[in-house]
């Protein structure tokens, strides 16, 4: 049982070390690749974008990755976890990446679901420090207590994991193929906007739309159930997420919804935070928005809302979004912004085949998110079970 484990702190079982800061001036040394914070995904390395690094020959062994080590986000998402395979040699790691390198008590795959439980149900935020940005330091992951079984059951816990994990990652992995599936879809029918070369006429997005606005930029005033209230987080690419939402009273929807009304068939944008993600209103159930939000009501007889919404999720309108956004201050995007996206509008009638033909994969895609939902609970179980000595 959880309770008959010892605990033990994580320096007590692991040596562990933080990357190289980048300093152009001060660095030197030959140019080697390095991890960075956006690297680092839960339980996988993405090394598909690796930037280069000076390192002289006495910092090979402290900065160096070995196959099993584990890397932990500093900052971020604050104990976000891999564990390196190996498969590149000489690869480096960076100030925001904690090194850690287990000793022969701790099983890493087993740490790295432990640090993701923790993650989820809160317990991490005990080790992390900052009032906005979170981070874990080197001293606060040397102080992380976890109750540790032996090594043989560590093994026998990661693996029951590691299978549950799996199943989830081909469920993710499925619904990413069915949403290149109709980004595909819509380059054979429509071209890239970016070169336009079936030259279908172009106008401003704010040309085609009857309004263009964004939610409430006062604070609203948060009830714990009611009308639901939707930020940047809930504007997933292609769906509403509301598995994390807000609520208002019918006061202060009503109130709102005279400057932003949403309705089925508008397009929904993210502007802050993760900016330029989009999905289309297809429910009826009243809601309201906060500012990070924008509304788009398209003008239905020359555009339809399923076109223009794959149109902004194009890695050209998504990347103009980016560069407005960037360009301000703060990284924002504004209306003014959103109403100048180019848009290329070829007939109403191959418009509306194409979202015809989107309706078939999105109820696929509709199984899979359910599917994968089933997963998600299951894996939460199975994470409490083990975790408590009862799996």
């Amino acid at each position: 049982m959880k309770d008959e484990w010892p605990k033990v702190k994580l320096a007590d079982v692991a040596g562990q070390c933080l990357g190289k800061m980048l300093d152009a001036k001060k660095n030197k040394g030959r140019l080697m690749p390095y991890l960075r914070n956006p690297n680092v995904r839960w339980f996988d390395v993405d090394t598909t974008d690796l930037q280069m690094m000076p390192f002289e020959d006495h910092e090979h062994e402290r900065y160096g990755l070995k196959a099993g080590d584990i890397v932990i986000c500093e900052g971020g998402e604050a104990g976000r976890a891999a564990i390196w395979d190996g498969r590149l040699p000489d690869l480096k790691f960076q100030k925001a990446i904690h090194r850690v390198r287990p000793g022969p008590r701790l099983h890493n795959r087993f740490f790295v679901h432990r640090l993701m439980a923790d993650h989820q149900n809160g317990r991490l935020g005990d080790y992390l420090t900052g009032a906005t940005i979170k981070h874990f330091t080197g001293q606060d992951l040397a102080r992380y207590e976890i109750p540790l079984p032996p090594l043989a059951e560590q093994r026998r816990i990661a693996e029951v994991l590691d299978r549950a994990e799996a199943l989830r990652a081909k469920r993710r992995a499925a619904l990413a193929e069915l949403d290149s599936l109709t980004q595909s879809l819509f380059l054979d029918m429509f071209g890239d906007p970016a070169t336009n070369p079936k030259g279908w006429p172009k106008q401003k997005l704010g040309d085609i739309a009857k309004q263009i606005t964004d939610g409430e930029h006062q604070t609203p005033k948060r009830t714990t159930h009611g009308i639901k209230l939707l930020s940047a987080r809930n504007v997933r690419d292609g769906f509403i997420d509301v598995t994390d939402v807000d609520y208002v009273s019918q006061e202060e929807h009503d109130r709102i919804k005279r400057r932003c009304n949403p309705e089925k068939g508008d397009v929904l944008i993210s502007c802050s935070g993760t900016i330029g993600r989009v999905a289309t209103v297809s429910t009826t159930e009243p809601f309201s928005l906060v500012r990070s939000v924008a509304l788009i009501k398209p003008k239905g007889d020359i555009v339809d809302s399923t076109f223009l919404e794959n149109h902004l999720r194009t890695p050209a309108l998504h990347s103009k979004m980016q560069r407005s956004a960037n360009a301000s201050s703060q990284a924002n995007l504004f209306q003014g912004q959103i109403r100048e996206l180019p848009t290329t509008l070829p007939p109403i009638t191959m418009q509306r085949e194409f979202a015809r033909r989107v309706t078939a994969v999105e109820a696929l895609k509709t199984a899979h998110r359910a599917s994968l939902a089933e997963l998600d609970a299951l894996f939460a179980t199975l994470q409490h079970l083990a975790f408590r000595g009862e799996l």
